[in-house]
């Protein structure tokens, strides 16, 4: 049996939550292996929707453990308070359902108003975080400066830590023309929330190790997506981690030879939240009618999502960096009824044809897209859950995509429910 890992092949928001939690059923153990809750996930369960950022989205459903691995930074806050909004609907999240990474980096109210700090302070030039103290934790992570979950053990010994990482926050502040942060302030704080997080700390490289070898099946859920990876994403415009599979080795403990089956989310059109290049963006009525037929609003900060056609040039650059073996194609429903639809499958810069999106920031906001296009179809493919049920035209539309891709389809989703799916190929049968 493989353990596979679930990626996004785009700039995130591919659905997903639906995705894990519909594959989570074949596993035993889900894992979250980077970014924070700055990437928000639905999970649509009969007449139960639950929007969730940090936990893993198996965690609704009994029976299974839940990860949080070392290369999540973690906001102890958020993740209390999005424990109790699942008790509040029924769903008691106790420490034999969930794990958290002994090493896992904390996010601190510190991070958080750095992070909008320096974002209002761009202007114009702002990256388009969400605001929530990722980047900050991560740059601390790397300068070796962080607190980290195992610390939450031993408060009385943390002020040399605190002392070294309030230098460096304290000097940016003062260049930034905001008041100090007191140690005494930061450590009143952090002992108020960890009795609240201590339950769940745990030694989860042993644990996997230990599950892995017992024979369990493990499902790694990453965050956001390839084209956001801080190394192969559209640069600066990305996230603070790597998002592409490799990461799942690194980021949860365990060796790469537990990583079987890598599945890549793609939609069947293109979104993007926040700045950054987007060649197939669309400003016309097609590109406002995807969204609002998409619902593209940001699960956590509500904000508009841009879209625009199919980049299979994107997808394809992505599958190959990442190391997707197939891809789950999402929200093929939304295409529902349009005449006319395209794929770019290739860019034009400064007259010349290209294949890739090229690395440079000031290339990237020049490529233009050169689009083939399809004939739409005007039958509806929502709850479809066989290849016989899809309009012909939409299936000529799948298999086109795969073969500009490069790579099999292997789940299709036909509506956010979590059992309008249909399988292709198991991806825990490797």
């Amino acid at each position: 049996m493989a353990n596979v890992v679930v990626i996004g092949a785009q700039w995130g928001d591919e659905g997903k939550g639906k995705i894990v939690d519909w594959l989570s059923e074949r596993a035993d153990i889900i894992v979250r292996f980077q970014g924070g809750h700055n990437a928000g996930h639905t999970l649509v369960i009969g007449n139960e929707t639950y929007k969730l950022a940090l936990l893993p989205s198996g965690v609704v459903r009994p029976g299974k453990l839940s990860v949080i691995g070392n290369g999540v930074v973690l906001d102890p806050w958020h993740l209390v308070s999005e424990l109790d909004a699942l008790k509040t609907r029924g769903i008691d999240i106790g420490a034999h359902d969930l794990k958290i990474a002994e090493n896992a980096t904390l996010i601190l109210p510190l991070h958080r108003e750095l992070d909008q700090l320096r974002e209002a302070a761009a202007g114009e030039h702002r990256i388009g975080t969400t605001g929530r103290g990722i980047g900050p934790a991560y740059e601390d992570k790397a300068g070796r400066r962080s607190i980290r979950t195992q610390d939450l053990k031993n408060l009385g010994t943390l002020g040399p830590k605190l002392d070294r990482l309030l230098v460096h926050h304290n000097a940016l502040r003062r260049g930034l023309g905001v008041a100090e942060i007191g140690k005494d302030t930061l450590m009143r704080e952090l002992a108020t929330i960890a009795p609240k997080v201590l339950p769940y700390v745990e030694n989860v490289w042993s644990l996997l190790d230990a599950e892995r070898r017992a024979g369990k099946r493990i499902l790694f859920e990453g965050a956001q997506g390839a084209l956001l990876d801080v190394d192969h994403g559209t640069y600066p415009f990305v996230t603070s981690s790597n998002t592409v599979a490799a990461q799942a080795a690194t980021g949860s403990g365990m060796g790469p030879g537990a990583i079987g089956y890598v599945l890549g989310l793609a939609k069947a059109y293109t979104t993007r939240v926040g700045s950054g290049p987007f060649p197939t963006e669309l400003t016309d009525d097609v590109g406002e009618q995807l969204g609002q037929r998409g619902q593209e609003f940001g699960v956590n900060t509500g904000r508009k999502r841009r879209c625009g056609w199919f980049d299979a040039c994107l997808v394809r650059q992505a599958i190959k960096v990442a190391g997707i073996n197939g891809i789950a194609l999402t929200k093929l429903d939304v295409l529902d009824g349009f005449p006319e639809i395209k794929v770019s499958i290739g860019y034009e810069l400064d007259g010349h044809r290209i294949d890739n999106l090229p690395a440079g920031q000031n290339a990237q906001a020049r490529v233009k897209p050169i689009y083939e296009c399809f004939e739409g179809w005007s039958q509806s493919t929502k709850g479809a859950r066989k290849w016989s049920e899809l309009p012909a035209q939409a299936v000529k539309y799948v298999r086109h995509i795969e073969e500009l891709i490069e790579c099999p389809v292997t789940l299709l989703s036909t509506s956010p429910e979590r059992d309008d799916t249909i399988l292709v190929k198991d991806p825990f049968e490797d």
